[in-house]
């Protein structure tokens, strides 16, 4: 029996964050991961977490927690591939420190992951934005710092990660205004920023203090912002907004939405998906296709261009006596001259 308690903890402490270079996002994702995974096995098997071992993890028990993923814990089919692409980069680890193990790991590499459907992204309108933007208050230092975060957010098309994750160093503000995106996939990438943006973060850098984080933005305490922390700043600021925009009311606004609008205005301002690609960071262009779906521009520019077909002239006439008459009795009110 080959404990599994080592094996995890290598993983996630030396191969993951020292090998691989995974970002700290990515290495909280899989640790949550297996941390239900973990949860799940030991109530099954009737032992304590740190008593699994890996012949223990076999493909039926790890199908059968992907089951409990969607039924009872109510994840989508996204969440369940996100699990078991945790689950087989540990596998593709273990089998070769454990070759014994190898028939076992090719059971679980072949489990398949489940299609989940395409939907259309949800994305805000220019005017929806902007009252947003407008909503923190700029005569309070919370409010230059919400103003500040939602326009660098929105203006540079930011991960929620990415954008805590903006330190001072990253920031260069003159002669003219970039900033320095550490994005996924430790890709980085330098974006120039429009000069209403630039001045936000003057304003609250001339706030700020000297908090002890290197980030740019910070909480009440002098800490790093969190995403969690954002993601609650970006609800009440919404709310806000929703008062002068409600069309806002109906709309769940998260960080990735801001994303979402700003990609949408690059393709419709450029009409190169290209351009938006670069723009966002994304690793290769599939990923921005996405947007060209939702975007109806280019249908619209295909609807014109296109001939419809004529359509046939003609009238309707009742062929049965039931309809006929109900027909001929309605002609025959119209025409009657009113008597009141």
């Amino acid at each position: 029996m080959t404990p599994l308690a080592p094996l995890i903890s290598a993983f996630l402490n030396q191969r993951l964050p020292l090998e691989r270079r995974a970002s700290d996002h990515t290495c909280e994702a899989y640790a949550y991961a297996f941390q239900l995974l973990f949860g799940y096995a030991a109530e099954r098997l009737k032992v304590p977490p740190c008593e699994l071992v890996l012949e223990q993890l076999d493909a039926p028990l790890l199908v059968d927690f992907l089951g409990y993923l969607e039924t009872v814990r109510g994840n989508s089919p996204r969440s369940r591939n996100i699990r078991l692409a945790a689950i087989r980069s540990f596998m593709r680890y273990v089998q070769y420190r454990v070759p014994a193990a190898l028939e076992q790991i090719q059971c679980i590499l072949a489990i398949p992951t489940k299609k989940s459907e395409t939907r259309l992204i949800h994305y805000l309108t220019r005017d929806e934005v902007q009252a947003i933007l407008d909503a923190p208050d700029p005569s309070t230092r919370e409010g230059l710092r919400d103003r500040a975060m939602l326009h660098v957010c929105f203006a540079a098309g930011l991960r929620v990660s990415e954008l805590v994750g903006i330190q001072l160093t990253d920031l260069v503000l003159s002669p003219k205004a970039t900033l320095l995106v550490r994005g996924k996939g430790r890709r980085e990438r330098a974006l120039p920023l429009w000069k209403e943006v630039a001045r936000a973060l003057r304003a609250w850098l001339a706030v700020r203090g000297e908090a002890l984080a290197p980030e740019v933005f910070v909480n009440a305490r002098g800490e790093a912002m969190t995403r969690a922390g954002f993601a609650y700043i970006l609800g009440k600021h919404v709310q806000t907004a929703s008062t002068r925009c409600p069309s806002l009311r109906d709309k769940r606004v998260s960080p990735h939405v801001l994303r979402h609008s700003c990609a949408m205005m690059v393709l419709a301002a450029t009409k190169d998906i290209r351009k938006v690609s670069l723009w966002l960071g994304h690793a290769g262009i599939q990923t921005t296709e996405m947007y060209i779906h939702a975007d109806p521009t280019e249908r619209f520019e295909i609807l014109d261009a296109l001939t419809p077909p004529t359509l046939r002239a003609g009238r309707f006439k009742a062929k049965d006596k039931l309809l006929a008459s109900l027909q001929s009795s309605s002609l025959c009110r119209a025409e009657r001259p009113n008597q009141h």
